[in-house]
């Protein structure tokens, strides 16, 4: 692998197998896979200074090595995604746990078996919970709507102290609505866990932090003979769409084309721009071994910020005396400012715009969006690289 800053004098980008627009998860597992199956020549360009997406992680001036765009906590129940990433990075034992901060105490959740005693007292707590075992049995996740169904006093009580104490604030801060604009069947799906197992991913079981760090996996992901990658290099100088063809400066291109860049963006949002939701992040170095007991604390009830991350709590770094913590603030994303399109809007309107966008380049053969932005969607990092699996398998078979 060859990473370079700009595009070297003389590179002619056209002269590659494949172009990939994006260095992350669904970049760098398409590069990998189409140069180590097919033996093709491929050109990874990538418009920030650095290759893994939002993945990346660096050590800070204090020598602590954090997310650089928020806590990234792998864990997957897809064994092909979990072998094919096991190929590039050895995996700590980590077990995700998340605490929230409801006024002043910190409760597991999903809410659970220790939540409740919490929240209610050690004897009320009990009785409520024998009553969810004996009504749903144990080690099962059931929705909010389901306890109100059952038209019962107690259970009800149960799904509105989850709804008010975990939810409903944390909602309006992470998603800027007013409580009479949360629809209604997503509150009904958050969970209350029947059972005592505190991790936030108890269903899977693969699950942990690369040794390493994100960044190192991404370098041996990378690291083929036949890939190069340009950093802060911007495809749409040179990758344009007109009609049902891609262009490579100016010239008809040949090969295939995987961009893992926002759709609206590579058509200069003449539609109109994709709303997401940004986040800002604050990072502070404390001069203390921990701040909190887990690596999330969300805080749900108060704070302007939505959660606090401790990044020593999940790499299991060693390092006396210092600590960074991250607080996250979420607001409206303004294209073209800079900031990083985290969550996108999944709702009717600004799906159907996405779908226009996309109408534009289905019927480019040569062309495949794939990944979080280009797709429009939510993804866990298992489901990106799950994605790029697949579509590399369409490729693969097609050469």
């Amino acid at each position: 692998m060859g990473i370079s800053v700009g595009l070297p004098e003389g590179t002619k980008v056209s002269s590659y197998d494949a172009i990939i627009v994006g260095a992350g998860y669904a970049g760098a597992v398409c590069a990998r896979r189409l140069a180590e199956s097919c033996g093709m020549r491929v050109c990874v360009v990538e418009r920030r200074g650095h290759i893994a997406g939002n993945a990346y992680d660096c050590d800070d001036e204090a020598g602590i090595l954090i997310h650089l765009y928020g806590p990234h906590i792998y864990h997957t129940t897809n064994e092909r995604v979990h072998t094919f990433l096991s190929r590039f990075t050895n995996w700590t034992d980590y077990q995700h746990k998340v605490l929230a901060n409801i006024h002043g105490q910190l409760m597991p959740v999903p809410f659970n078996h220790a939540s409740l005693k919490m929240a209610f007292g050690d004897e009320k707590g009990e009785h409520l919970y024998q009553k969810l075992v004996s009504t749903f049995g144990e080690n099962k996740r059931v929705p909010i709507m389901e306890l109100r169904a059952k038209n019962d006093p107690e259970l009800t009580e149960v799904a509105d102290y989850v709804y008010e104490n975990v939810f409903l604030h944390y909602t309006m801060k992470q998603w800027g609505k007013t409580p009479d604009q949360i629809d209604p069947s997503v509150t009904g799906r958050v969970p209350v866990l029947v059972g005592d197992d505190d991790r936030y991913f108890p269903a899977a079981p693969y699950q942990g932090m690369p040794e390493d760090g994100y960044t190192k996996l991404f370098e041996r992901m990378l690291d083929h003979d036949l890939i190069d990658v340009f950093l802060e290099v911007d495809a749409r100088d040179f990758v344009t769409i007109e009609g049902e063809r891609v262009l490579v400066d100016g010239a008809p291109y040949g090969g295939e084309v995987i961009y893992t860049g926002p759709l609206d963006e590579l058509f200069a949002m003449d539609l109109g721009a994709l709303p997401y939701r940004t986040l800002d992040m604050e990072f502070e170095t404390l001069d203390q071994d921990q701040f909190q007991p887990v690596g999330t604390v969300n805080y749900t009830t108060s704070e302007d910020f939505t959660r606090i991350t401790e990044f020593k709590n999940m790499t299991g770094q060693k390092l006396a005396g210092k600590t960074t913590i991250m607080r996250e603030y979420s607001k409206a994303y303004e294209p073209g400012s800079g900031q990083t399109p985290y969550y996108a809007i999944l709702e009717e309107e600004p799906l159907a715009l996405y779908q226009q966008y996309r109408a534009r380049v289905d019927a480019i053969v040569n062309f495949h969006p794939v990944g979080r932005l280009a797709e429009y969607r939510y993804y866990d990092m298992d489901g990106v690289v799950a994605s790029a699996l697949e579509l590399s398998d369409d490729i693969i078979a097609q050469n």
